[in-house]
């Protein structure tokens, strides 16, 4: 049985005021409603409320000008950039992209995963692990875990590669939806299949980008822990001093 999970209520607030900015209903340089507008439209507590706002001020989306109000600032530079990896996970063609397709199989979820999915921890899902190549070195190692009631009447169980990327196949075949993706980064060592693969030497550190791809409910369809080797990685960000 999957237990269903839900994003925070001011964090669908949020994603749904940035859709509006995307789509234009709330253009760059316009006021977005007040708080009491926003309260009365979405039936959400004034603290539900402000946060979303500060999250999306955080971001860059909005800003606050004295004796005016939050103005829209419209997409933020770099966001492109923020949302390359999550994309890729879900549109990466495996059987155009260099690199190989290092295993497909049913394994038990990891804790951070099953949180994501909504699953018990003892549950199994299908594994699907690739690894990116560049220049003959490995730059990625992607392991895309889906659950069971997804995999059925598809072919992501198949162990030849993907062509289309994971979110085409799912929406063709399982009429789902993507919506939107969160993304998580954290450091930590890899794990000896995981040095082995990325050609590691001891000691050197990962960057695991965790890619949790939602439908607009909030269910998560597909999770991705992207490993990026940290010795050879260049991040960079531009924002804003308030």
């Amino acid at each position: 049985m999957a237990y269903e999970v839900e994003a925070p209520k001011y964090v669908r607030l949020a994603q749904t005021i940035q859709r509006r900015i995307e789509d234009g209903t709330y253009p760059p340089g316009s006021k977005v409603p007040s708080e009491n507008q926003l309260v009365q439209a979405f039936g959400m507590s004034r603290p539900t409320v402000v946060r979303a706002l500060d999250l999306l001020k955080r971001d860059g989306w909005l800003e606050s000008r004295q004796g005016y109000g939050t103005i829209v600032r419209g997409r933020p530079a770099g966001v492109e950039q923020k949302d390359r990896r999550g994309r890729e996970a879900l549109e990466r063609d495996e059987s155009q992209t260099p690199g190989r397709l290092v295993v497909v199989d049913q394994v038990p979820v990891p804790a951070r995963v099953a949180s994501a999915l909504g699953l018990p921890k003892r549950a199994k899902v299908l594994m699907r692990r690739f690894l990116v190549v560049q220049d003959g070195e490995p730059v990625e190692l992607v392991s895309s875990y889906f659950p069971a009631v997804l995999v059925d009447g598809t072919e992501l169980g198949s162990v030849d590669p993907l062509s289309g990327g994971t979110r085409a196949h799912l929406e063709a075949r399982k009429k789902v939806r993507f919506d939107h993706v969160t993304e998580r980064v954290s450091a930590r060592l890899p794990g000896a299949g995981e040095a082995e693969l990325l050609e590691l030497p001891d000691g050197v550190p990962v960057l695991s980008v965790l890619v949790v791809a939602c439908d607009a409910s909030g269910q998560a369809l597909q999770v991705s822990d992207v490993l990026l080797p940290a010795d050879r990685q260049e991040l960079e960000d531009t924002y804003r001093l308030n």
